[in-house]
């Protein structure tokens, strides 16, 4: 099998940008050209590789071309380093440009521990995927990034994994919702009442710890706020109770208050990433790790 350069470099822009015109804007060639190395790409696997949806999504087959295809441009980019003399870190001149990572990081992780990671590393652009800790692995296994913190202890094929630590999680409210709703604590009646806040359809801690406190599946009503710092706020606010990173609870200080201190849910995160060997990789990896260590359980 002959793999072109250009038409691996014109998948995965289409699969980054969403559409053609987009990732021939970003190529700085027409969407024709873009079309047409997709097109001999799949002549030469002898397999369909893109969804033609809006956005561009790739197919199992695609999937596999499309991890290829962002290794090489991995490979590439350290090596245009290497030879405009940027492998100090600075990675400008001589066409060696910054080093763009694809990452997936959960929610909770980006707005409490994991951005102040990327803080300072000079040469790296991030392209940061928000997704649920349980669901990051996907866009490992897709092609879509080179590395993600995850919930997923097994390692996706052609990746390695590192435990980083424990995320805690704490059942808390606003003091009058706390009031209203648990004045007896937390039991299985005032579960089954009490309005709680999820994250996305996606957000099952609020559940998880329903079922370790009652042994039962209820249906509470529920809000949903997807974003993480408003979502402490809805809490913060009195809209429900739920399940917060111990970090954020700390920080909004007496807004919070725990109604069931003796009952938290700790959640193990792990790294994966390519285990092709990246200098720009590693450097992002060993970021994450430190901040990991000293913020994490």
């Amino acid at each position: 099998m002959n793999l072109d350069f250009g038409q691996l470099r014109a998948l995965s822009a289409a699969v980054r940008c969403g559409t053609f015109d987009a990732a021939a804007a970003a190529l700085h060639v027409t969407p024709s050209a873009i079309s047409q190395r997709i097109k001999a790409l799949e002549t030469e696997v002898g397999r369909v590789l893109l969804v033609r949806s809006r956005p561009l999504a790739v197919t199992d087959a695609g999937a596999s071309v499309l991890r290829t295809a962002r290794q090489i441009e991995a490979l590439s980019a350290d090596l245009a380093r290497d030879l405009s003399g940027g492998g100090d870190g600075d990675g400008e001149g001589g066409g060696g440009g910054p080093v763009t990572v694809p990452l997936a990081v959960n929610a909770d992780s980006l707005s409490t521990w994991a951005l102040p990671a990327f803080a300072g590393l000079a040469g790296h652009l991030f392209e940061i995927h928000r997704e649920d800790e349980e669901h990051t692995v996907s866009l490992l296994r897709d092609g879509t990034v080179m590395a993600a913190i995850t919930a997923d202890s097994a390692p996706v094929q052609g990746c390695t994994v590192e435990r980083l630590g424990t995320m805690r999680y704490l059942a808390v409210a606003a003091p009058d919702f706390a009031e209203h709703w648990f004045p007896d604590g937390v039991t299985a009646d005032a579960l089954a009442a009490a309005p709680h806040v999820d994250f996305d359809h996606k957000d099952d801690l609020q559940r998880r710890y329903i079922r370790s406190r009652t042994r039962r599946r209820l249906a509470p009503p529920r809000h949903r706020v997807p974003a993480s710092a408003d979502f402490a706020e809805a809490v913060a606010l009195g809209l429900g109770w739920a399940m917060v990173p111990s970090m954020q609870v700390e920080a909004m200080g007496d807004r919070l208050v725990h109604i069931d201190p003796d009952h938290p849910l700790d959640r193990p995160l792990y790294w994966q990433q390519w285990r092709l060997r990246s200098p720009a990789l590693d450097t992002v990896a060993a970021a994450v790790m430190e901040a990991a260590r000293t913020t994490l359980r």
